[in-house]
Parts: structure tokens; sequence; C-alpha cells
């Protein structure tokens, strides 16, 4: 019998040993102890045997903390990957040696594109080597940070929820994702919701107010009966049993009144948007009876409103409640606002004037969250003693809720989310994919993370308090000198808050804050503080880096986050409106170096990818409860508009300074880590021999053993991801057919239309994504038609390969048995088209089964100019050339 888990007196977290702590161990011999623990079956092994005792019911130094993984979720061996290598190689040495002289140019275009194929593949095979799963350990972080009769510990956390457009994002989905922020279970004054407006709307105004005064009655029942999710639309459309494991007798009647509430709350926000349908001809009038200042979205001052926190209100049952901040940055004309990454960098900088905390959350406006103990879940990591520190950021899933039961069109994508990820996380981590991420402030700008020694670990109390941050070099470093000097001082002087605020009663805030500046610059340069060259350079840069705010550039330097307590409310909205105005980034590293990352639609990739590059890494957690759930596109237009806007990005980067493939050599990122964000950013480049392969079915006329073992070798690869990963086939198979759906027309036209933008200057804007709840029936959207020029190349590409179908078969019976053997290599590759575009065609026929008229007309018309073309070049088959009809005569 295993003996039961004993805290330590004195540190709370590791078990009573023997002869001393785990702490104390850890501090003596290098052990990593943390609130979490990821498992490798290797790794295990080689503990259990290293480190087993000779007790037979102990498990081990680390087996209190760890769990057998199950022998289903072993990770794909090298030699399953290595026989699709040598598939591979077989298939193109098989192409190179067997030309085909009478149809020679499309042999040659097959060689390319499956060149191509075999490279894609390989980059991404290459970072699934090192699958890892992780488990965490929230009674522990408790015991740790939250003991009874004390205020908590844990890091405060402002969370970032970003809106631009509330027609096309109801304000009742942004409601819900509020409600459910403001309930989450995590102490009141650690949470800070700060909604960004960008599109200066006062119906996002008035319903943030509105959500407000219904957050007063719904956090403390979301509370009092511990109920999940705590988003109220989804938690009162839940078709489950409520009652179970609800023994409180007054649950039922509070559970209807609430109910009650919500139904009134909700008759108000559509209210306001039924209002909101049709604007006055003067403009909307607040209830004062002042203009709103947002009433031309792109020429509007900043604002700023606090509906809850410290002092605004508290909830039925006298309890404080989280802070709650609306956000409008300033836009004037002639400024550049940087879209999405502008507003995300805004917000940085207000939650750092306001409230400071060390660590942020972002969420797309359409993201609940679904696991309240979800920060917890995040902390495990971010306040891990030894690892946190160099944890850029810690990512989570995206799950959704609204999607139909065959998930059509792969809106799940959880062969990218259980299966890649899941490999980077061995790596370096996972990249960032836009929401559902906890951040370190700290990295967010642009700070490099603390230097490991190389020979001594470090102990307890230097993992948590040691060590300092430094600024990462614009410039690559030229040598290894050069690069050991730019890394982070150990000895370098640490601030925290309580420093800060005896020197604020001391000597003043914002002379403080110079001196604290001067302090930390001279410091690292060891000189000394009578040079006034050096003093007025240490203002330049820092104001250069940071911009014109010294409130601003002084919370970069606490450690543990939080603002003074003697800075007044009135002097940090002030402060507050001026870091958002259109042009505090003007001549900043904002954009290039800290914060979200300028320079595409996909920020949140270029933003990871910096990261990685400085050294960092990131951490993938994946709780059993979904932490964080969102609604996806189930149309197909909005869907295929999505997948555009995501490869319109990669395209981006692929042709930017910051592309992988060339930059950040000097920095400390991982050569695996490296080859998963170069396929990222390439992967719209396969649409081009995607299109060719799916266009020419002829190209199939070469049927060989060396074809069918790739085919059966990529088959076995994917059988053991979804082994490991616990991916079921039909989640597999809908991912590889809107592969095909999205390549052969998104990530086509990302091409293009990325090659304009870089090339010609010719900017494509993107349009949001619409995510209206579904209120006229079930999966009313999915069957909806909506027209968009992405709709025709797919559409184009099945009319070409049935019709080829027909003619094949056509010739083979017109030519006699001696046609049906190269028939059936072609068919097979016209029906593999076929197969994988099949979502494609129920989608493209709605309800009612029928296409609509235009897609038709134009495939139509494309596909015959197609086939005319074909007949009357006939490019691809070489002439066989006879004899001179003017020499012979008629006798030829």
């Amino acid at each position: 019998m295993e003996k039961p888990f004993v805290a330590c007196h004195v540190c709370a977290i590791y078990p009573v040993w023997p002869s001393m702590c785990y702490e104390s161990m850890s501090r003596k011999d290098g052990f990593p102890g943390s609130f979490s623990m990821h498992l490798l079956s290797v790794t295990q092994w080689f503990l259990r045997v290293i480190c087993g005792t000779s007790e037979p019911g102990e498990r081990g130094l680390y087996g209190w903390k760890m769990k057998a993984m199950s022998k289903n979720t072993a990770p794909m061996s090298d030699g399953h990957k290595f026989c699709g290598l040598l598939s591979f190689a077989f298939i193109l040495h098989y192409r190179l040696t067997n030309p085909v002289k009478n149809a020679y140019a499309l042999w040659l275009i097959s060689v390319i594109c499956e060149i191509w194929f075999a490279i894609s593949w390989i980059l991404d095979q290459f970072p699934k080597w090192l699958p890892v799963n992780r488990e965490t350990y929230l009674d522990r972080l408790s015991l740790r940070y939250e003991k009874e009769g004390e205020p908590s510990q844990l890091a405060a956390v402002d969370i970032f929820v970003s809106t631009v457009d509330p027609l096309k994002e109801p304000p009742l989905v942004t409601a819900n994702t509020v409600l459910s922020i403001l309930a989450v279970d995590y102490p009141v004054d650690k949470v800070s919701c700060y909604v960004s407006d960008d599109g200066a709307a006062m119906l996002t105004f008035e319903t943030m107010s509105e959500t407000s005064e219904f957050a007063r009655k719904w956090v403390p029942f979301c509370k009092r009966y511990d109920i999940e999710p705590r988003a109220p639309e989804w938690y009162f459309s839940q078709k489950i049993d409520y009652l179970k494991d609800k023994v409180h007798p007054s649950f039922v009647k509070e559970r209807r009144a609430m109910k009650r509430e919500y139904e009134e709350f909700k008759v108000r926000v559509n209210g306001l948007v039924a209002k909101a349908q049709k604007v006055p001809d003067e403009g909307w009038v607040m209830q004062d009876g002042t203009p709103w200042p947002g009433n031309n979205i792109r020429d509007h001052p900043g604002m700023i409103q606090v509906f809850l926190g410290h002092s605004g209100g508290l909830d039925t049952e006298g309890n404080e409640l989280p802070r709650l901040v609306y956000v409008s940055r300033e836009k004037r004309p002639g400024f550049q606002h940087h879209k999405k990454a502008g507003a995300m960098n805004a917000l940085v900088r207000v939650s750092a004037v306001l409230t400071n905390g060390p660590f942020l959350l972002n969420l797309d406006c359409d993201h609940y969250i679904n696991n309240s103990r979800a920060l917890r879940e995040a902390m495990c990591f971010l306040m891990d003693p030894n690892l946190g520190r160099t944890v850029c950021y810690v990512q989570f899933p995206q799950r959704f809720d609204g999607i139909d039961r065959n998930d059509r069109y792969a809106n799940r994508n959880t062969v990218f989310f259980d299966i890649n990820l899941r490999g980077l996380d061995g790596i370096q981590g996972p990249v960032y994919v836009g929401t559902g991420c906890v951040f370190n402030r700290t990295a967010l700008y642009g700070y490099e993370p603390p230097l490991k020694p190389k020979h001594k670990k470090p102990g307890f109390l230097s993992s948590c308090f040691g060590g300092s941050r430094k600024k990462s070099s614009r410039s690559g470093r030229k040598d290894s000198k050069k690069k050991s000097s730019k890394l982070v001082d150990p000895t370098l002087p640490v601030f925290n808050l309580e420093d800060i605020e005896e020197g604020v009663e001391v000597i003043g805030y914002l002379s403080f804050v110079l001196a604290m500046l001067i302090f930390l610059q001279l410091s690292s340069k060891g000189t000394g503080f009578d040079d006034e060259k050096s003093l007025l350079m240490s203002q330049m840069t820092l104001e250069k880096r940071f911009g014109q705010s010294t409130v601003f550039v002084a919370s970069t330097l606490m450690e543990n986050g939080g603002v003074p307590e003697s800075a007044t409310p009135e002097s940090l909205l002030k402060e507050a409106i001026h870091v958002i105005s259109c042009g505090y980034e003007d001549k900043t590293d904002w954009g290039s170096e800290i914060g979200w990352i300028y320079g595409s639609v996909t920020e949140d990739i270029l933003t990871g990818f910096k990261m990685h590059a400085r050294g960092w890494r990131s951490i993938y957690c994946m709780p059993k409860r979904a932490a964080f759930k969102g609604s996806a596109p189930i149309n197909l237009s909005d869907r295929l508009n999505q997948v555009l806007r995501w490869a319109l990005g990669s395209v981006e980067i692929l042709l930017s300074r910051h592309c992988p493939i060339w930059y950040g050599y000097s920095g400390r990122l991982k050569w695996l880590e490296r080859f998963a964000y170069i396929n990222t950013t390439i992967y719209p480049i396969t649409s081009i021999p995607l299109l060719a392969y799916c266009t020419l079915p002829a190209i199939s006329n070469i049927a060989s053993i060396w074809f069918i073992s790739l085919f059966l070798s990529i088959f076995a690869t994917g059988i053991l991801e979804m082994r490991w990963s616990g991916v079921g086939i039909d989640e597999w198979w809908r991912n590889e057919q809107f592969w095909v759906i999205g390549g052969v027309s998104a990530h086509l036209f990302a091409v293009f239309q990325g090659l304009l933008k870089v090339l010609a200057g010719i900017d494509t804007n993107f349009t949001v994504t619409s995510k209206a709840s579904d209120e006229d029936g079930d999966f009313t959207e999915l069957y909806m038609f909506k027209w968009t020029t992405l709709l025709i190349p797919p559409t184009t590409l099945l009319i070409i390969n049935l019709v080829g179908v027909v003619a094949g078969v056509s010739y083979a019976i017109n030519s006699g048995y001696q046609s049906w053997g190269p028939l059936f290599g072609k068919l097979f590759f016209a029906f593999w088209v076929i197969i994988h575009l099949y979502p494609f065609l129920k989608g493209l026929m709605g309800r009612q089964n029928r296409t609509p008229t235009i897609v038709v007309v134009w495939s139509v018309l494309l596909a015959s100019i197609f086939s005319l073309l074909w007949v009357r070049v006939d490019p691809f088959t070489t002439r066989v050339t006879g004899p001179d009809v003017t020499q012979c005569g008629i006798n030829c």
C-alpha cells in the first residue's frame, strides 16, 4: 500500500522524506521541483530504475508526482518515419530514372510536385518526434500560495478581450465571455478584465455597462454552487442533469431565479442591438446628452471606463468583484493602427499603468472560460520555482461549441491541436495560436530569459528570486563572446513592488522612477552616478524603447507587478489615456521588438516566433476539462475566408525579414522548432503542386509498387499519430479532406494575394469572421450560401475530374480490353480528388441539394475553356512527324 502524500512543513509543496524534505534535496542535488510534470515513457523508465527505492510500497523519488503512461499513448517511433522517407526516396528515384518521353512536360511537373510534397512532409514530421503529456497539481499550488488566514500569494492576471464590430461579433457573445472571466475561480483582487473595443461602438460600451450590473448577481451564484461553465448562455443551454452533485436545498429555486434574470438581461442587450441597427443622422448620444466620442470610428479620442473594481461597487452579497475596464484606443487619420496587434499592444500599456499584473491572458470575444480553474492550471507552470522564469507563455488548445456532428469542414482541427502542438511541447514549446494563451509580461517586453548556469544548477531561492532581465539586442551577435555579453547577468539588481513603494514614500513617485531607471542602467555598466551623459542616454534609451511615459516605463521594472499605493486613480487614468494615443508608438520598439509584432495579419505566429528566437520556451497545457471554448465558422464561405486569412499571414511572414528560414540564427531557437516555424510559413505554397495534381489526373499514368508503398507508409504514420494522441480516424480523415479543399482554394489565393501585397503594395483587407449565434435552428449557418470567389477553383476541379472519369471510361470501352489497365491508375487519382472534395460538394449544394447557379456557370465555363485548350494545344504529347506531302505526293 502506498503512503499518502504529506506536505513538508517548510516548503508546503514537496513530500516529507525520511531524512529531509524534497525541497532540501532539490537544493542539494539539483533535482527539479515543480507543480507540474511532463511525462515521457523513456524518462519515466529511467527515473523508476535509477531513483527507485528498496521499499516495495514506495515508488521512488519521483513516484509521488508521476503517473504511469498508458500503453496506447506511446509516441511514434523513428523507424516508421524512416519508412516514409524511404518510400519517398524510392518513388523519386523511380521518377527521375524513368522519364516519360512522349509526355516529358507532364513528367517534369509531376517530379517537381513530388519533390515539394516530400520536403513538406519531412518538415511536418520533424516536430512530432518528441510528444509530451503534462499533468498539473492544483492542490500543491494552493498549499504553497494560499495559506489559510493569509492573503493569497498567487500572481495577478490581466485578461484581454478584443472585439471590433458588434454587428459581426454579437454583444451577447462578448458579454458571456466577460461574465465567465469575472466569475473565474481565482482571487478577485488578482483578476482584471480589459475589453478592447477597436470599433469605438457605443453598443459595446452600453453592453459592458449592462454586463457589469448583471455580474453582481451572476458571480456570487457561480461561486456559491461551483457551476461549470460560468458563461450563462452555455450553462443554461446544457442538456445535462444540472442537479447532479448539487445537494444544497435552495439550488433549484435560485437557479430558476437566475435563469429569469439572465433572460431579462438578454432582452435588454438584444434591445440595444436592435436600436443600433439604424444610426441617427446626428450620431449617437449618451444618456447624459453628450455626443458619443466614437461616432467617427476613424477619428476619435481614446476612451477608458472602469465599470467594476475597487471603486466600482460590490456584488449582491457585499463581496468585491474583479476589475472590468472598457478601452477604445485613439484613432486619427494618417496614423497606422495595425489592426488587432495594435489593439493588443494598447491593452498591454493600459493594463501596465492601471493594474500591472505580471501575467496576461488574451481571449477572442467568442472564447469563454469553460474551466473556471484555467488560470490556476497556467500558474502551475508560470509560477513554478524552477521552470517558470524561462516560460514565455502557456498555450491551451482551442475547443469549439456549435459544430455539426460530422465536423464537415474540420473546424475542431484536432490533428493540429492534439498532435502537432503536443509534439512541439517536447522541443521548445507550441506556437502561439492567437487566443487562450497566458503570457509572461516580461517576455512581451522583449527581454531575454534568465541564463541557466552551466555547471551549478540554481537552488530554490535563486530560482525564485535571483537573476534579472536584460533586453534583447536588435542586431545579431557576431560571435560567441559577443553573444555571452548580451545575455542576462544574474548579478544585476531586481526591483520588487515593496522597494518601489518605500522609495515613493521618500522621494516621490516620478523622481524615484527616474532614479531607479538611472540606477539600473548604470549598475549594468558598472559606472558611477556622476556621469551626466550616461544619465541622459539612459533616459533616452528607455523612452525610445517603451515610449514617453515615465509611469509605464517604471511598471516594466517591477518584477512582481502591481502599482504603487501612493499613485492616485485620477493620475493613473490620465496616464492610461496617454499610452493609448495614436502617436505613442512612433519611434519606439513597439511592434518590432516589444509586444505583439506587426507585419502580418497573423500576428500571433510572428509574436511567438520572436519569443522563441530569444530563447524562451512555451508550454502546452491540456487539462481534462477544456480551459476555453469558442465558436467556429460552420458556413463554407466563412470557413474558407478564415483559412485564407491564416494562409495570407503565413505568406507575409515568408516574404518578410522575420522569415524563419533566415531570421534568428544568432539567438537560441532550436533547430526542430525552426523547422516547425518554416513549415508554418511555407505550407500555402503547397497549393500550387496540389492544384497540379488535382487538375491533371493523367499524371497517374505511371503507377508502381513504390507509389503504393508511399501511400501505405503515410497512412501508417497517420494511424500511429492517432494512436498516441487519441485523435479519431474520422477526425484525421476530415482534416485530410479539408487540407485539399483549403489547398486548392484559400491557400492558392493567399499565395497570389501575398505576392501582390509584398511586391506591388496592393493590400487586401481581411473580413472579421462572423460569430453570430444560431437562433433560427440547428446549424442554419451550415446550409446558408454566401458567394465568394474561393468557391470557383474547387468546383472547377470537381467538374474536370468528373468529365475525365467519363471520358476515360468511354475511351476504354471504345479501345478494347488493352486500355483498361492504364485506366485504373488514372481513375485512382480522379476519384482521390473527388472523395477529398466531397464535403465541399455537400456544402455547395446546401440543404436543398442544389448548387448555386453562379458557381455552376463560372465553373463550367472555366472547365470548358481548360478542356478546349487541352484538345487544341495538347502540350504534353510529343507529335509523330511523318513524310513531307510535297515530296512524295499522292503516294504518301
